[in-house]
């Protein structure tokens, strides 16, 4: 058996979607850790719910599209998409009842300690109260409302995908002899939480909406008898088909699909816990879903409505405390911008550090009278854009302006068709990038005319050129006009724009051709080092590591003797600390207030260290099917700096996770260690409160995998 093949087995990997939903269990962990603030809490069980909604609509919305249509090949652990699905709904299942576990006994109750009581039930109401709710449903909420009854001649209406609506059994009180269905959605442009007169001084008291409408349900059916009233929500299939070699214009093709995405299969239907069994196995039958994937909710549905909870004004006491991007040391954002950057490479951690400056490069470049091009790729970017407004303002300038709109961008499809049309109105070339491929890649060039002849200026990022997410996700981005590097960041825009494509690259990795080939190649080179008895050490950050190719190069690096830290994010399909294949393999995963988003790769080089930053997680979509950029950090200074982000993590004793060989994850054992919380640190660093003496630094990489006895 060849190396790779040992290596390279079913059993040495743990499956990807059940992976990640480990991961939305650490997310789940924050919500239940009382070292939290209490609306911290209240946010984290929010995105639970929000991370499971799109993992329902994309993942398991694929697994079952395989299983219709026969697809029987194995994943990289070895199970069938049924085998696959089974493990979902049986974790899924137990992660819900969890979900609303910590909401009931957990977190409700907390909240009523400190002032602020959510009444989950209408019949709970006061005299008071219940005279407000009946006068705001007559005034606010009836005139919206669509009853829609169901019978011979009305069919039961197409229900849309995460809209909650409430389902009730109805009987003709002339004479009617059966019960009947009825349906209402509850409208989503009204506020879902509505504040109520409080029965009790110093407590605040809210209602959901769908409490109201349930109260006033018989006034949508003046003629009826109400039997029973239950919220329901579904969830539909909304991975898009595409076929781009077909597709005339991918701009109208795409908008096409996004109107089926609310129509898509239903693939989950969450009903209030108790519903009436006739009106359950109706609204089964109607929408066409399995048993298993029917959830019984003990709760109000949608926890995302959590977040309006957090919204709310005068609980600031019970909040982690608001951090402002700090404006970065040194860099002045004036007229001597490119001039800076001439001088030295700037580097830049967000939203530790302001992402003003990135915003700044592109306003700069929109009004300079030397600069001849803008190029830039767009992946995500906020609602009201000042990237695009500049890059609008530097093409009605005259200048050359390019830009990359990558329509596929998941659930930002609509966004990116409405800015990639403002670019072109305001005369913009606009390319929608390779087909089969989407443009992942983070990279800005600018092309400026100066004394000594053409210079360019190249922005590149691991994250977004989103103002707004800059603020909550950690990213690295770095400037420089380093030659070589604007060289290449002209021959990615060329290949993206025509069909050049350059025979090699002078400092950058490019995939889907270039990239994976250059991972398995330093990688490789620390194992030969190890073999040969150097030290050998690696060091990588990302948000998912699945790659089986990149794992099974990691196992035998490992069992060469390899040092391999790893700090990652969401999916992970290595199998960590497992005797005689990954015991010189640690993972954690660190969720805290910011999203961890960044991608860093360390190799030691027998001493001479290499650090990249990019754009690409280590997965096959990433390498194999998206334009991705991974750039060196060459510039000493910076080196040591990125180095020191990593060792940080590394050291955090208060937010991160360790994968255990089992697949789960556990904090980290705090005994006889210093409290450290990553992302605390950095803030603190940015504003200048960290004392030098204080300061982690990562000279040595002081290794944390426990010593041999």
């Amino acid at each position: 058996m060849t190396e790779k093949n040992r290596y390279n087995k079913p059993e040495n990997f743990t499956n990807r979607e059940l992976s990640w939903l480990q991961f939305n269990y650490r997310v789940l962990s924050e919500a239940r850790d009382r070292r939290n603030p209490l609306m911290e809490r209240l946010k984290f069980l929010s995105i639970t719910a929000s991370n499971l909604d799109e993992f329902f609509m994309v993942r398991i919305a694929s697994l079952k599209d395989m299983v219709h249509a026969g697809y029987t090949k194995l994943d990289l652990a070895g199970m069938t998409a049924e085998e696959q699905l089974d493990a979902i709904y049986e974790e899924t299942h137990k992660m819900t009842e969890q979900q609303y576990t910590t909401l009931n006994r957990m977190l409700l109750p907390l909240l009523k300690e400190n002032g602020l009581t959510v009444v989950m039930n209408h019949e709970d109401l006061t005299e008071e109260q219940m005279e407000f709710v009946d006068q705001f449903f007559h005034k606010d909420v009836y005139p919206v409302l669509t009853p829609m009854a169901v019978d011979s001649s009305r069919p039961f209406p197409l229900i849309r995908n995460k809209t909650l609506n409430i389902a009730a059994l109805i009987k003709n009180k002339a004479g009617g002899k059966d019960y009947e269905v009825a349906t209402v959605q509850v409208p989503s442009v009204l506020p879902r939480i509505v504040t109520l007169p409080s029965s009790k001084e110093g407590m605040r008291e809210v209602i959901l909406l769908e409490q109201i409408i349930e109260r006033n349900i018989d006034q949508l059916f003046l003629n009826y008898e109400v039997k029973c009233a239950y919220p329901y929500r579904i969830m539909r299939n909304a991975d898009l088909t595409i076929d781009e070699e077909e597709a005339e214009d991918l701009l109208q093709e795409i908008q096409k699909q996004l109107k089926k995405r609310q129509w898509g299969e239903a693939i989950k239907l969450e009903y209030e816990e108790g519903m009436d069994k006739t009106l359950e196995k109706y609204l089964k039958k109607q929408l066409g879903v399995h048993s298993t994937d029917m959830y019984s909710i003990g709760g109000p549905l949608d926890l995302t409505f959590l977040m309006k909870i957090y919204g709310l004004d005068g609980f600031s006491h019970l909040k982690q405390p608001s951090y402002t991007p700090q404006q970065l040391p040194g860099v002045k954002l004036d007229s001597t911008f490119f001039d800076q950057i001439k001088k030295k490479d700037i580097l830049m951690h967000h939203p530790y550090d302001s992402f003003d400056p990135v915003l700044w490069f592109v306003q700069r470049a929109a009004v300079d009278a030397n600069v001849l091009a803008i190029k830039m790729t767009l992946y995500r970017v906020s609602g009201n854009s000042p990237i695009i407004s500049s890059l609008a303002l530097a093409a009605e300038n005259g200048k050359q302006v390019t830009v990359l709109v990558e329509l596929k961008a998941r659930f930002d499809e609509e966004n990116n068709i409405v800015w990639a049309r403002k670019l072109e109105q305001a005369g913009c070339h606009v390319i929608y990038g390779l087909v089969g491929l989407k443009t992942h890649s983070k990279i800005t060039l600018v092309v400026r005319k100066e004394t000594e002849g053409i210079k360019r200026y190249v922005h590149l990022g691991t994250g977004n050129y989103n103002d707004s997410t800059a603020k909550l996700y950690t990213d690295l981005g770095m400037f420089t006009a380093n030659d070589l590097i604007g060289e290449d960041a002209t021959a990615v825009f060329n290949m993206l724009s025509g069909y050049s494509e350059p025979p090699s690259w002078e400092k950058l990795a490019v995939a889907p051709i270039w990239l994976k080939n250059k991972f398995l190649d330093l990688i490789d080179r620390e194992t030969k080092n190890a073999k040969e008895g150097k030290e050998a050490r690696i060091i990588a950050k990302m948000n998912s590591l699945c790659d089986p190719d990149i794992i099974t190069a990691l196992y035998e690096a490992s069992c060469a003797g390899v040092k391999i830290q790893m700090v990652v994010r969401g999916i992970c399909c290595l199998i960590a600390g497992r005797p005689g294949l990954s015991e010189n393999i640690e993972v954690r995963s660190i969720v805290g207030t910011f999203l961890e988003h960044s991608r860093i790769f360390y190799f030691y080089n027998d001493g001479h260290e290499e650090v990249y930053m990019g754009s690409a997680d280590w997965m096959p979509r990433n390498l194999d099917r998206r334009v991705e950029i991974v750039f060196p950090v060459e510039d000493e200074d910076l080196k040591e700096r990125v180095k020191d982000i990593l060792f940080i993590q590394l050291a955090d004793t208060m937010k991160a996770h360790i994968l255990q060989e089992d697949g789960t994850y556990e904090k980290v054992d705090r005994r006889g260690k210093e409290s450290l919380e990553s992302q605390l640190y950095f803030c603190q660093l940015a504003q200048g409160n960290v004392k030098k003496e204080d300061k982690v630094r990562s000279r040595t990489f002081e290794p944390i995998f426990a010593p041999e006895e």
